[in-house]
């Protein structure tokens, strides 16, 4: 039996009378020029001759010059395009052609969705035709792909005006919600007391950017959020560019076991620290921590999965571990402009699926060199000024002792002392809360219970 044969000279989804309509309710209503070019631009006309004429009227309600069929027509002549667009009098046949402006707001609608359909059409020949190039890689070609279908959708995606009357009443069962629940955080909490008040818990649709040099522990920090968050809160989506999957895993038994990763990856451990370490997973097997460990993964790749995950769960926070070490687009001329894109595309994410976005970020060597007690500052977020901009809360983990200084000014040990500095929150208030950090077992306490409850040494009886 013969195949089918294809169909794409089939002529492409279009609506020439909506689009002649289109262009007569400007002609004849300036209110509609400007409902008109909150849906659409000239690239979505199907005919090149609408396409001209409809750039020509925004041109003209730019520079607030009348929009009429005698200043289009001497417009359009001073271009050198009057008679590529019909002349006169199709311009006077537009305006003929439609009664009132009244729906043009709906053909708008109409003619992006078709103008959508032809993009997809256009992208996916194009698709199918790379597919049989041997050239192609196949990697390069899926991240090309998506980011083109996804361009497609955003382009599409425009948001409207919001009355403030229509937006108090939906703030106001926000601000109920808050009521009478003290004790209880509007965000996503972190698990750690101080942090969670400082901050009310990490909003939804917030770029959380956590930062500091290496070995601060970072990694570990937000293991123990994802920790608490998957057992207590809900769905968590860890992106893991550095470390796999297994590591993150045995980290998070080891910090919860209250075992030493060293002598576990030594074989050295004794029976009462493998039996921690079964209990220790029992909970951790039922928490809905999701982790990819995909290397160089791509934002529209990030965004994708993510999605996806919350379209399956009910996904509660996004952790990347860490930013410098995703891919940017190929476009991009330097270093700063990949990192400009990845953070605002995280922010971007963030609001999409109304979940806060943890980022990790490594800070610049400029600390090490600025001498003293080298404290983090916003200036040191590294490669980027954008990180800093587009973050709604940048915190900075700082560890005293990997510096050498073991002692604060009256004498108190900061051996296993770390801080969390928060530099900037969009919505609340900054400052510094101190946690306790076992580097034994890669983990963050709360201070008060770090020292109440002392970690049990390897020879301790069971």
């Amino acid at each position: 039996m013969a195949k089918q044969k294809a169909t794409h000279e089939h002529l492409p989804p279009q609506a020439v009378e909506i689009e002649q309509a289109i262009l007569g309710a400007m002609l004849i209503d300036p209110e509609a020029v400007s409902k008109a070019i909150e849906t659409i631009s000239h690239e979505n006309f199907y005919r090149e001759a609408h396409r001209k004429i409809f750039k020509a009227i925004t041109e003209l309600f730019d520079k607030g010059e009348p929009t009429d069929i005698y200043t289009l027509s001497e417009h359009l002549e001073k271009k050198g395009q009057l008679d590529d667009v019909g002349g006169r009098g199709y311009i006077i046949t537009l305006t003929e052609s439609v009664a009132t402006s009244a729906l043009v707001g709906e053909h708008s609608e109409i003619v992006l969705e078709k103008s959508t359909l032809r993009a997809l059409i256009t992208t996916a020949t194009s698709i199918i035709s790379e597919c049989y190039d041997p050239a192609q890689e196949v990697g390069d070609l899926l991240d090309r792909a998506e980011h083109q279908i996804f361009s497609i959708r955003e382009n599409r995606l425009r948001q409207s005006w919001t009355k403030l009357s229509d937006i108090i009443p939906m703030t106001f069962e926000v601000i109920e919600a808050y009521d009478g629940k003290e004790g209880q955080l509007p965000g996503v909490a972190a698990g750690f007391k101080e942090l969670d008040s400082l901050t009310a818990g990490f909003q939804k649709s917030d770029l959380i950017v956590i930062a500091s040099r290496p070995s601060m522990g970072k990694t570990a920090f937000s293991l123990g959020i994802a920790e608490h968050v998957g057992l207590n809160i809900g769905t968590v989506a860890y992106f893991s560019l550095e470390m796999s999957k297994q590591q993150l895993a045995q980290r998070m038994l080891c910090s919860r076991a209250k075992v030493s990763g060293h002598r576990l990856r030594q074989g050295k451990l004794k029976d009462f620290e493998l039996t921690s370490l079964a209990r220790a997973a029992a909970p951790l097997n039922e928490a809905p921590i999701f982790i990819d460990d995909s290397a160089s993964i791509g934002v529209l790749e990030m965004k994708a999965k993510a999605r996806r995950l919350k379209s399956q769960h009910q996904l509660s926070m996004v952790i990347i571990d860490y930013l410098q070490l995703m891919q940017g687009p190929k476009s991009a001329e330097n270093r700063q402009q990949e990192i400009a894109y990845i953070s605002r595309s995280l922010k971007a994410m963030a609001k999409e699926l109304d979940v806060p976005v943890v980022a990790l970020s490594q800070l610049s060597r400029q600390v090490e060199q600025r001498g003293g007690e080298r404290r983090p500052q916003l200036a040191d977020l590294r490669e980027s000024g954008a990180i800093e901009q587009d973050a709604d809360v940048v915190m900075f983990i700082y560890r005293p002792a990997q510096y050498g200084i073991t002692e604060d000014k009256d004498g108190n040990s900061l051996e296993n002392v770390a801080e969390v500095i928060i530099s900037k929150q969009r919505n609340g208030p900054t400052g510094t809360i101190k946690l306790a950090f076992v580097k034994e077992f890669a983990a963050f306490y709360e201070l008060d219970a770090h020292y109440k409850e002392p970690a049990m040494s390897a020879d301790a009886p069971f």
